[in-house]
């Protein structure tokens, strides 16, 4: 009989190592021999043999174990219960078992008896649909081949339970067993069945506060953000119980006493009682303890800033109720990098390594006294600051947004707001920038800092397509953001295109049946490459068809031969300004159109073979301070007031337009279209107008993830000379979803969804049967919107948000018609899908609740789909 002198057991249930020593003498015969072992002596190891089922090379296991023929070791020993050990700790092996089959004097053979742990053929999971089960194969890396242990099929088990239990399936069971495979081709191989029952989604029924008395339960309640009881009418916030949630609202509850002065307050025990399969009762009991109030506040080692200065930045005073979780964040608040606390007030300084701590005291009755200590610190300073991960966009562009240089004194403020500078270049992916600081030398003074970036698609194709003005209007255009104009002509920058220096280039057509617009534009934001000054240039040429909407046929709805052809261009600088601050920018440009009119005689241009020019300088003042990204916004705001003026011509052209405005009246009540147009042609043969707009968005982060768009705009088109009048270009078009854009006779298209592109007329304004007539624009517009906003997903191939809205606007001829309560309402949904080559793709369902100028009843239904255009 052999010796067995290490037998192993793993045990599935306990994962424990039992070793086994035996010592036993037989009669050493040829079939049967005695092996007596002595503990106290060492063998000389003469042989080892490797049985069992394994893949592997005899001589790779002898190697794993350690041990070699010559070497002599007591039986048994350490040496050999570290070698059972170290085979374990492989976890290759299920069972392992050492024999000694002969001694010889001192001489030993030893055989290793092992089974292999066993390879994963096939899975299948049994439960749940097919598409879910790879999400789980991939998590937990079950895929074929795998070593199926004891540990892997643990760990499957409890994440998948624990997967569900997020989800609110509190009694959710997993279920594994494997089965040897079959197929002798496929030996030491198993098949593996997860049986998953998610049960029934588990509802919170009930919330009870045991011990509550000096806070109201509803507000207590409110703080727990993610466990709610189930309500009827709580349908954005699920009633499910998920205890990693539940930890942090017991601490959100306690620190809703803190905020009332209640500082000793704490959640004492929780039960939890099941109602049935669906519904638990959630029992809290909590020990509220006194309130307390702020006594004296003493302030220790502060040298750069006065005792008064410090007491200012942090607000509170004595005799204030002791507020635990604002005292601690007029410290510090490591959650919101801008807060106004007297950590940043150093760290914004240059103390980087400053260090300020609250201690209390003492306690007089109900009276808290403290000391804020304060260590301050050398002053810090940036020694090496780089950028890293940018394949495309050369460095320079990057380094001139950079509001932290070499040597420059270090600010927490200058770090946060280079991160929303390169989050706002639309280059790189705004959700994966992060400052890295290296290199910390306390005693130096000094610090480097690391920008991690991650390039986005910065070249877009929009291709938009909508029904709009009595027919299709299908838009094409290709937009490079990060272009590279010094490059155009070099052959080896084409990848597909020259990239990289951040300049935008676009190419945009537009076209419908009656109508085409051509433009090109160039945009480089740091022109001359020295300081933040854009400039801009573009062209434009379009051509307008004669439109009928009451014609019966097809063909006759548009008459080619009758057209409006409009050919111009711009040039404009924007400068960023450093006050107020940096998010402010002046532009000016200066704009020129020629409008050539051919027998295009409609309701507005009288004069229907003549010309028209339009020289206009714009002025605008805008403040862009966007938080999360230029997809989804987070927080922040975008408001913009511009004015667009003409030449007031009428002062020094020597026209008396009074004159003029009566012979048009004499001529419109004779019928006299020859007059009126020769009149006309005279009143608009120079543009005489200014243009006033205001456009602001905010952006408020509510519950969760959820995101409030609030969008206000307005837009007034005025003239100098009212006896000249306004011209009838440059107005303003509201409805639909924006197509249309600048185009034609530099009309605004204003989206308001629910309602037909460019259909919400001057509320005065009838119906006729001429469509340009019918459509002649407004002077006067104003249009309010709320849009909420919820994430799906956010990743490099797509970028992912539902929105719901309601919106309200509506255009008038001028001041004496405005009614800012005569609006045409609506109210809807839509979705949002980012595509790095594409844009922004769009769907949207609107119901308008008012009717369109020369209709009855609410509008009802209208569908927006746009693709490359951002709202």
């Amino acid at each position: 009989m052999n010796k067995l002198i290490d037998t192993v057991i793993f045990s599935r249930i306990t994962t424990k190592l039992l070793l086994f020593f035996a010592f036993c003498s037989t009669t050493i015969t040829q079939a049967q021999r005695e092996l007596p072992l002595d503990p106290n002596t060492k063998y000389e190891i003469a042989d080892i043999k490797v049985t069992g089922t394994t893949t592997y090379n005899e001589n790779t296991v002898i190697a794993f174990t350690g041990l070699r023929t010559g070497e002599t070791v007591y039986l048994p020993g350490e040496k050999i219960t570290g070698v059972i050990k170290k085979l374990w700790g492989l976890e290759l092996f299920s069972d392992i078992n050492l024999y000694v089959t002969s001694l010889n004097g001192n001489k030993v053979e030893l055989q290793l008896d092992i089974k292999e742990v066993p390879e994963l053929n096939e899975i299948r999971f049994e439960g749940i649909k097919p598409k879910k089960g790879e999400t789980f194969i991939q998590d937990n890396g079950l895929n074929k081949g795998a070593k199926v242990t004891e540990n892997l099929e643990t760990t499957t088990k409890n994440y998948i339970e624990n997967t569900y239990k997020k989800k609110g399936y509190f009694n959710s069971k997993v279920f594994i067993n494997t089965t040897p495979v079959k197929d002798t081709t496929a030996a030491n191989k198993v098949n593996m069945i997860v049986n998953i029952d998610k049960g029934e989604r588990v509802k919170i029924s009930e919330i009870n506060l045991q011990g509550r008395e000096k806070i109201k339960e509803k507000k207590l309640l409110k703080a727990l953000k993610s466990t709610k009881e189930k309500k009827f009418w709580r349908f954005w916030k699920r009633s499910k119980y998920i205890k990693a949630d539940f930890e942090e609202d017991k601490v959100a509850l306690v620190n809703k006493y803190k905020e009332k002065g209640y500082r000793d307050a704490r959640v004492i025990s929780d039960t939890i009682i099941l109602d049935g399969e669906e519904s638990i009762t959630l029992n809290i009991n909590v020990e509220e303890g006194d309130r307390y109030y702020i006594g004296d506040i003493d302030f220790i080692g502060n040298t750069i800033y006065t005792d008064q200065q410090l007491q200012r930045q942090l607000g509170l005073v004595k005799g204030d109720i002791y507020n635990g979780v604002l005292f601690k964040e007029r410290i510090q608040d490591d959650t919101d990098p801008d807060s106004d606390n007297i950590a940043n007030l150093y760290q914004n300084s240059g103390y980087l390594f400053s260090n300020i701590n609250a201690v209390e005291t003492s306690v007089e009755n109900d009276t808290i006294n403290f000391e804020v200590r304060i260590s301050e610190g050398k002053l810090a300073y940036f020694n090496k600051v780089e950028v890293k991960g940018n394949d495309k966009t050369k460095d320079r562009v990057i380094y001139r947004e950079l509001l932290t240089k070499p040597g420059q004194r270090y600010s927490k403020s200058a770090v946060v707001g280079t991160i929303r500078e390169l989050g706002q270049l639309g280059f790189f992916d705004a959700q994966q920038l992060t400052p890295e600081f290296k290199n910390f030398d306390a005693i130096g003074g000094t610090v480097d800092l690391e920008y991690n970036v991650v390039e986005s698609g910065s070249s877009q194709i929009e291709l938009q397509g909508g029904f709009g003005g009595g027919g299709f209007v299908g838009t094409l255009g290709l937009s490079f953001n990060n272009f590279s104009i010094q490059n155009i002509f070099n052959k080896k920058a084409y990848t597909p295109i020259p990239m990289g220096d951040g300049q935008q280039f676009s190419l945009r057509a537009q076209a419908s049946q009656f109508f085409q617009t051509y433009s090109a534009s160039l945009t480089d934001p740091w022109f001359g490459g020295e300081k933040p000054i854009q400039f801009s240039a573009s062209l434009s040429h379009s051509i307008q068809f004669l439109f009928n909407s009451a014609a019966t046929s097809q063909s006759d709805r548009v008459d080619r031969d009758r057209r409006f052809l409009i050919t111009g261009g711009s040039v404009g600088l924007s400068k960023r300004l450093n006050w107020p601050d940096r998010q402010f920018s002046l532009s000016h440009a200066i704009s020129f159109q020629h409008y050539d009119l051919r027998n295009f005689n409609t309701g507005l241009f009288t004069f229907g073979d003549g010309f028209s020019e339009n020289l206009a300088y714009t002025i605008g003042l805008t403040r862009s301070e966007v938080y999360g990204g230029r997809i989804f916004p987070t927080g922040g705001s975008e408001i913009s007031i511009t004015g667009k003026f003409s030449l007031p011509y009428s002062a020094w052209n020597g026209v008396d337009y009074a004159s003029l405005a009566e012979e048009r009246e004499i001529a419109n009540a004779a019928g006299d279209t020859d007059a009126l147009g020769e009149i006309d042609q005279q009143r608009f043969n120079w543009l005489e107008y200014y243009k006033l707009k205001f456009n602001g968005k905010w952006y408020t982060s509510l519950v969760g993830k959820f995101v409030l768009q609030t969008n206000v705009e307005l837009g007034f088109l005025g003239a100098y000379n009212n006896d000249r009048g306004v011209p009838p270009f440059e107005r303003f078009f509201l409805g639909g979803d924006g197509l249309g854009g600048f185009s034609l006779d530099g009309r605004e298209v204003i989206r308001l969804r629910g309602y037909g592109n460019q259909e919400v007329t001057p509320v005065d304004r009838e119906a006729s049967a001429n469509f340009n007539a019918a459509n002649d624009g407004a002077t006067l517009y104003n249009k309010f919107s709320l849009e909420l906003r919820y994430p799906i997903t956010f990743s490099p191939a797509a970028s992912i948000y539902a929105l719901a809205f309601t919106e309200a606007g509506s255009t008038y001829d001028n001041f004496r018609d405005y009614n800012p309560f005569q609006l045409s309402r609506s109210a809807g949904a839509g979705i949002r899908i980012f595509m790095p080559a594409f844009g922004l793709l769009g769907l949207d369902f609107g119901y308008g609740f008012d009717p369109i100028p020369g209709t009855t009843g609410p509008n009802g239904w209208e569908t927006h789909f746009i693709i490359g255009q951002q709202f």
